[in-house]
């Protein structure tokens, strides 16, 4: 098993016409992804590559291909519409990779997604990896942007916000010899969809991921939200990151959503509160897959 997608997702692309879109849906192609559609406005009956049909809307992807998931690469004025034209079509997975999304466009999409069947995943997100077997990633699926080739089947969940230390984490777990169930990337943006809690949640309730990886940042109180959370009913080994320790009070550091505002904010509040959660905490990046190993005892 895994979490939120697998070998079975039919993936819808929107923008999959763009320079960026039709990059990324080459190389999921290439991992193994069913990319059963596109949508880029205007250029309805065409094929990308000569093998996925193209739509003027998601309604029309969804009613002839049976899409469940979609992948937004559409420039930012236009990404939060997107979202909403997804979750109007009924997509059960919304994947936002767009990044620059004017933050009152985001307040409206989550006002409007509020109680809707829809998940979103991002904005300005990496995207998900359940990665497949063998070389060609037989029965995996791969959303968005992080580099399929890095991952490896195996029991351990990935869940960050941000993209390259996602794939830093990735790639030390599988140099060391350990695979990952699923790997999600929910963004930095202070406004999105899925939190660190709701994906400890998913992990813990498959069968398949043994053990977590959680990587968060300064800004906002997502990793101590869900680190509380876990010590009262996550039984599963958790290794935890805090990137900017060294960020200057009031200085915004990369991502949207990593400025302090508050006490619990800060990088060292995060980490220990993670551990007085049970949660080992990572001092550096390149030691993140070795504090996940010491913790789960292998």
């Amino acid at each position: 098993m895994s979490i939120l997608i697998d070998e079975n997702t039919k993936l819808l692309i929107q923008g999959i016409t763009g320079s960026f879109g039709a990059r990324h849906a080459s190389l999921s192609l290439a991992y193994g992804t069913k990319v059963v559609a596109g949508v880029t406005p205007g250029k309805g009956g065409q094929k990308f590559e000569n093998v996925v049909p193209i739509f003027d809307t998601v309604s029309q992807a969804v009613n002839e291909t049976g899409a469940t998931a979609t992948a937004i690469f559409v420039p930012p004025p236009f990404a939060a519409d997107a979202i909403l034209e997804a979750a109007d079509a009924g997509m059960e997975l919304i994947v936002c990779i767009t990044e620059g999304i004017p933050v009152m466009d985001m307040m409206r999409v989550k006002e409007a997604l509020r109680g809707s069947k829809s998940r979103l995943v991002g904005p300005n997100c990496p995207g998900i990896v359940t990665p497949g077997y063998g070389e060609k990633s037989h029965g995996g699926c791969r959303i968005g942007i992080a580099p399929g080739y890095i991952h490896k089947r195996g029991n351990v969940g990935v869940v960050s916000r941000s993209g390259t230390l996602t794939y830093e984490a990735v790639f030390q777990l599988t140099q060391l010899g350990y695979g990952q169930s699923t790997c999600v990337g929910i963004g930095g943006d202070p406004i999105n969809g899925t939190n660190h809690q709701e994906v400890l949640e998913m992990f813990n309730n498959d069968p398949e991921t043994e053990a977590i990886i959680m990587i968060g940042e300064i800004g906002g109180t997502a990793e101590v939200d869900a680190a509380r959370w876990a010590k009262a009913h996550c039984k599963k080994p958790i290794a935890g990151f805090i990137a900017g320790a060294t960020a200057p009070p009031g200085r915004r550091m990369g991502h949207a959503g990593a400025i302090v505002g508050g006490e619990e904010d800060t990088a060292q509040a995060k980490k220990r509160i993670l551990a007085e959660c049970g949660i080992a905490v990572a001092e550096t990046p390149s030691d993140m897959a070795t504090t996940l190993l010491a913790r789960w005892g292998k």
